[in-house]
């Protein structure tokens, strides 16, 4: 891995440093509306008052995503910037003919503007 790519890789954990972020203060956004809604909505009507439940039950649901969201982010911390890897593992940039793969978290596909990198002969 030439200095070039371990520039990508650089940026590349820094875009999906941004991208998780972005995730997680969303999940919090949501969490913290469906709160409030809880709370406005007021203490239980009756002893089976579901929609003040399923409030909660939605801040909740929120709550499990933003923790997997951080874990994600935790796990995106730990990938070494400065490494050459030659071999395909979490935190490598793998460059193929047809494509460029960062094996990190599940993100989906970013965009980069960079320079042209040739792949691995």
């Amino acid at each position: 891995m030439n200095n070039k790519n371990l520039e990508l890789k650089i940026k590349l954990v820094e875009e999906c440093k941004k991208s998780q972020l972005k995730v997680v203060k969303n999940l919090k956004t949501a969490m913290d509306d469906a709160q409030q809604s809880a709370n406005e909505y007021g203490p239980p009507k009756d002893r089976y008052d579901s929609f003040r439940m399923q409030l909660l039950r939605k801040k909740d649901m929120y709550g499990q995503q933003m923790e997997k969201a951080l874990n994600e982010l935790y796990a995106l911390e730990k990938i070494d910037t400065e490494k050459k890897m030659n071999t395909v593992g979490f935190g490598s940039v793998v460059i193929t003919n047809e494509q460029k793969l960062f094996i990190s978290i599940g993100l989906g596909k970013l965009c980069l503007k960079t320079r042209p990198i040739t792949p691995f002969p």
